[in-house]
């Protein structure tokens, strides 16, 4: 299975516990195919390196490093060749769409209501990261 991370579900993922978190997991392990564009690291590593949030986990600095190169790492780094002119209100957001649809990805997992509340895209369901937490354990129950 392909899935598209949103840039906040990376950021989550990389610095709290939860959902997000569990859904690196679970790429690490090799349960899920993770699809990157370079724009979607591009923006992933200046949000880590963002000044607000590298004063809040100075800590964890080394931690931080690690779990990126991991994710990046791990994900099937795309070059998408269309762009997408789909969610207006955050033209940003296009990029996840592009990236799920060139990297023939089955999710788009993310927290961002532009996204989210389009629930589809070019038959690419785009959903929580509960939901689809929800659906991996179910189908690996069966």
């Amino acid at each position: 299975m392909k899935i598209a991370l949103d840039t906040n579900v990376l950021v989550s993922g990389t610095f709290w516990t939860g959902k997000s978190f569990e859904i690196l997991k679970r790429i690490d392990l090799n349960e899920i195919k993770l699809v990157l564009s370079k724009e979607i690291i591009e923006e992933y590593y200046e949000t880590i390196n963002n000044d607000e949030i590298v004063e809040k986990i100075k800590d964890k600095d080394l931690v931080i490093n690690e779990v990126s190169q991991k994710v990046i790492s791990n994900a099937i780094i795309i070059e998408p060749n269309i762009k997408f002119d789909v969610i207006k209100e955050d033209a940003d957001d296009n990029k996840i769409l592009e990236c799920a649809f060139e990297g023939k990805a089955e999710y788009i997992i993310s927290q961002d209501n532009h996204l989210l509340k389009l629930k589809e895209f070019k038959g690419i369901k785009i959903i929580t990261p509960e939901e689809f937490l929800r659906i991996i354990n179910n189908h690996n129950k069966t």
